[in-house]
């Protein structure tokens, strides 16, 4: 269920590192590729009165998992990023309670 919610990226950039991503982290993640979800989240950056390039961003919205889990997820994702030519990205995580996550109206931790 690892949702990535991608800023600052191009859609061609993000489809270009997909595949290679996803299955590396559904490795990490002891998981099927398709629990994974990629959203470029198309937005406007504003500063100083004038609309900029945005700055490469990424949200992971996840069930919670172990620290280290969690450092070599990040590191992936950076890998990934950079090997696009982009200089720098930053990489959050967002936890969701199992009890707090409903499919069909059922909390995940009743599945």
């Amino acid at each position: 269920m690892p949702h990535l919610m991608i800023r600052g990226i191009s859609v061609e950039q993000v489809k270009s590192i997909s595949t290679p991503l996803v299955k590396e982290l559904a490795e990490l993640c002891i998981c099927e590729t398709d629990n994974f979800t990629l959203e470029i989240v198309k937005s406007t950056f504003v500063f100083d009165e004038n609309e900029v390039q945005g700055y490469p961003f990424i949200e992971v919205k996840w069930f919670e998992r172990s620290q280290d889990i969690q450092d070599q997820f990040a590191h992936l994702v950076t890998k990934h990023v950079l090997s696009l030519g982009i200089p720098e990205v930053e990489v959050a995580f967002a936890a969701f309670l199992e009890s707090s996550y409903y499919l069909n109206g059922k909390s995940f931790a009743e599945i």
